[in-house]
């Protein structure tokens, strides 16, 4: 302090170092008391942590992004539709007939129903697609056949030469009068070559489109940017859908960049018909409902479907969407209970795995009660705060004597599913992290009873196939410097 100073001015000074002071004080204390209040411990952690060294910077986020659900119009529209769902369906057996579940697996189908309204139904698998290229020639295929609607629904949705198939069999159907609709998310397709273009193609070709969870403040749309629509799928006459993975873009995500260094993301998408096909209609009705308005009734977009008996291609199937409409965290609950009941096996697919603590203590538990658990994941992943974060994971996991299989880069390993006990499969659009658990809208399809896990088990023979184990002694080997940056990535991670 300049010691010729007025006296006057460092009294000023003074009070206000003093009011900053009490302010500075105020708010944490009502942080501690506010931020906990329904929120896991991690999360409320980080949320404190910054809170404590950058006060008015971390109130200001915690005020936009602090809360992981939605609020208001969307809120109580997505109740009301859950609601409804669980009423349309209310007579519906627990498990549909000829369909064989323990007691286990019924508390799961029954907490899956309460949780999102939709029941356990019957489903048959037309086709698992690990290659991009035979996943939209097989969607292309479906529109074509199309005889009444077509609706699209993609976080990131471009089109270019291998989405090409796809978008042409759109306009083919809008052509010939069938109903097409789309919708894609704003923040996750705007980032990508030609997003103007294809807005006006699809106009141009007669496809009702709408961006999910617009973000236009001068058209009166405004919303958290980091809640977004996650989902993927593509449904025919309601008849036939495609749940999975694969956004519809080309592998390499529109990049010269990821072109010149070989980088492409690995998904996959199963191809499903029979009951099952409803429930994922009655999604996209819900999506595009808080989208456009627009309600699509029962008698022309639910047909009714032919009962199967699960074995084979048949299974007995349940639908689980999640995000922050559903408050209770669907997907989270349901892949930690799966796990907490395997007897024998599990394994794991996800490119961005961030567990909470109870995920974390199911997957370490099974492996001390003799379950083999592998987890298969990307070496390098894409993104860099939870590439790091999901690291952070793995010495825990190795201790526990979890196989971690890391999919050698430039490849993405963007495959997403997990199977329990060579009987249970679970796929969508779902990452084990915590984004996925709340920020984002997913959409996971439970199956069991027919041939669905072995094919997923011939997906991870192909991972396994190419992949290399990670090892206690590699880990252990790890610089400092790189630990130490996986631990405050995440940090990071759970203030999502």
């Amino acid at each position: 302090m300049d010691p010729d100073m007025p006296t006057w001015e460092v009294e000023v000074l003074a009070a206000w170092a003093a009011i900053w002071l009490v302010v500075e004080t105020a708010l944490r204390i009502w942080a501690i008391g506010t931020v906990p209040k329904d929120r896991r411990p991690g999360s409320a952690t980080a949320w404190l942590m910054l809170i404590f060294w950058l006060p008015f910077i971390g109130l200001l986020l915690f005020a936009l992004i602090g809360s992981p659900w939605l609020r208001g119009r969307r809120e109580r529209q997505q109740q009301a539709a859950t609601a409804l769902m669980a009423e349309k369906t209310s007579e519906f057996p627990l498990v549909p007939q000829g369909a064989d579940a323990d007691p286990h697996l019924e508390s799961v189908l029954r907490m899956n129903r309460s949780l999102t309204g939709l029941p356990c139904v019957t489903g048959g698998v037309e086709g698992v697609h690990p290659d991009t290229a035979a996943a939209f020639a097989a969607m292309a295929r479906a529109v074509d056949a199309a005889r009444d609607h077509v609706h699209v629904e993609f976080y990131i949705l471009a089109w270019d030469e291998t989405t090409a198939p796809v978008m042409e069999a759109l306009e083919r159907a809008a052509g010939r009068g069938v109903e097409v609709r789309l919708l894609m998310d704003h923040l996750g397709s705007r980032a990508y070559p030609g997003f103007k273009q294809l807005q006006r193609r699809l106009t141009d070709g007669g496809v009702r489109w709408s961006l999910m969870m617009p973000i236009a403040p001068l058209q009166g749309h405004w919303r958290r940017p980091d809640l977004r629509n996650h989902r993927k799928l593509l449904v025919v006459d309601g008849e036939r859908a495609f749940v999975g993975s694969h956004n519809l873009i080309e592998p390499a995500y529109g990049s010269e960049k990821n072109r010149r260094m070989g980088r492409a993301w690995t998904d996959l998408t199963v191809e499903v018909s029979g009951d099952v096909v409803t429930e994922v209609s009655a999604v996209f009705a819900t999506d595009w409902y808080l989208e456009t308005g627009e309600v699509l009734g029962p008698d022309r977009y639910f047909p009714d479907q032919p009962d199967l008996v699960p074995g084979g291609t048949a299974h007995a199937m349940q639908l689980v969407p999640s995000g922050p409409g559903f408050p209770t965290e669907p997907n989270l609950r349901m892949f930690t209970t799966l796990i907490s009941q395997a007897t024998s096996s599990v394994t794991i697919t996800s490119p961005y795995f961030v567990p909470d603590e109870a995920l974390l203590g199911a997957i370490t538990s099974a492996v001390h009660r003799g379950v083999r658990v592998e987890l298969f994941v990307g070496e390098k992943a894409d993104q860099f705060l939870v590439g790091h974060a999901q690291r952070s994971y793995y010495g825990q996991l190795l201790e526990a004597g979890v196989l971690i299989h890391l999919y050698p880069p430039p490849t993405v390993l963007h495959s997403k599913y997990l199977t329990v006990d060579d009987r249970i499969g679970v796929l969508g659009s779902s990452n084990m992290d915590f984004r996925s658990y709340a920020l984002n809208s997913e959409i996971m399809l439970l199956g069991f009873g027919g041939d669905l896990v072995a094919a997923l088990h011939e997906v991870d023979e192909s991972y396994r196939s190419v992949s290399r184990v990670l090892t206690s002694e590699e880990w252990a080997a790890q610089p400092a410097l790189h630990r130490w940056l996986d631990n405050a990535c995440r940090l990071t991670a759970a203030l999502m």
